[in-house]
């Protein structure tokens, strides 16, 4: 069973959206629709509030920490339509602020570190926005996918940048994995989009959903030739996309829960998914030999905090 390590009392005045430990673990990040966004020290079981930023003028639905070799850096978006990137330098502060979008940004997620401190940003007005640092000038460029779905992108997730490993595949070190990325969006599609060039193209369009998907998370790879994807919907399924080609895509239908599914989530290993939705519980799910998906772990009582995204 899933049980509760530690309790944080965020001070946030209205409801939770997104809670992130970074890296090392000893970092929470959280963000609310009182426009705020925290960051607390959770080393040794304690926490302490070390940030509270304000910046945004809406409810703020998502952060997302980048990989420790960056910095400190941590990134939100809101429903005012803004992407703000904090960095730690002797105080956290705003070093970066994109403000292209025409509605809502609704997901944010880093690249791997391989590809550099690379950004990418969901929004409502359909667009992805890829937002890249040049680190040595400090200064950032902004790509957009444009159309990427009708009514709106609710999320994105990188493809993890290590390959395959030769054991399995002798020409996978051959040449460089390239920049993917999948998006789930309110025309019930799953997309994935692969870097050509100057420009995003969609590779694959994945057809299942029967209403708007609301989270995508592409599994971490630990050195197998197939990759996973999961995506979850408002019509209360979580789906596991299998490929080993990157082209053609097997779909698992892992469960049909009983109401809205918000959030899914990968273990660092990859083998271990947790689903959370409109029904306040928190399932674990493992893949077993018969590559069927198990719950190992039903809590139906997790901590009432608001929260209905990132576990």
């Amino acid at each position: 069973m899933v049980s509760v390590l530690n309790s944080v009392d965020t001070g946030h005045e209205d409801l939770i959206h997104s809670a992130e430990v970074d890296y090392y673990g000893l970092r929470l990040a959280t963000c609310s629709s009182d426009h705020t966004v925290k960051v607390f020290d959770i080393k040794g079981g304690n926490h302490r509030q070390i940030a509270e930023l304000r910046s945004h003028c809406g409810p703020v639905w998502q952060v997302a920490w980048a990989h420790p070799r960056f910095g400190n850096i941590l990134a939100s978006c809101s429903y005012d339509r803004k992407v703000i990137v904090w960095k730690e330098a002797e105080d956290w502060g705003k070093c970066y602020e994109y403000g292209n979008h025409d509605s809502s940004v609704n997901s944010v997620a880093w690249a791997p570190p391989e590809h550099g401190l690379i950004l990418a940003c969901g929004s409502s007005d359909g667009t992805i926005s890829i937002l890249t640092c040049n680190t040595a000038q400090d200064t950032w460029e902004a790509k957009r996918i444009p159309n990427a779905h009708t009514i709106g992108c609710n999320s994105v997730s990188w493809c993890p940048a290590a390959l395959p490993d030769a054991s399995f595949d002798q020409s996978a070190r051959a040449t460089p994995a390239p920049k993917r990325l999948v998006s789930g969006g309110c025309d019930n599609f799953v997309k994935i989009w692969r870097e050509d060039g100057d420009r995003w193209v969609e590779e694959s369009r994945l057809e299942l959903h029967t209403d708007w998907v609301r989270d995508v998370a592409w599994a971490p790879n630990i050195g197998l030739p197939n990759t996973q994807i999961a995506s979850c919907s408002q019509d209360k399924r979580v789906i596991v996309w299998s490929s080993d080609n990157h082209v053609n895509w097997t779909p698992t239908v892992l469960n049909v829960f009983d109401d809205v599914v918000w959030n899914v989530s990968w273990s660092a290993t990859g083998n271990i998914l947790a689903v959370s939705g409109g029904d306040n519980n928190i399932t674990l799910w493992k893949e077993n030999n018969d590559r069927q998906w198990i719950c190992i772990s039903n809590d139906s009582n997790p901590p009432s905090n608001g929260a209905e995204k990132n576990l």
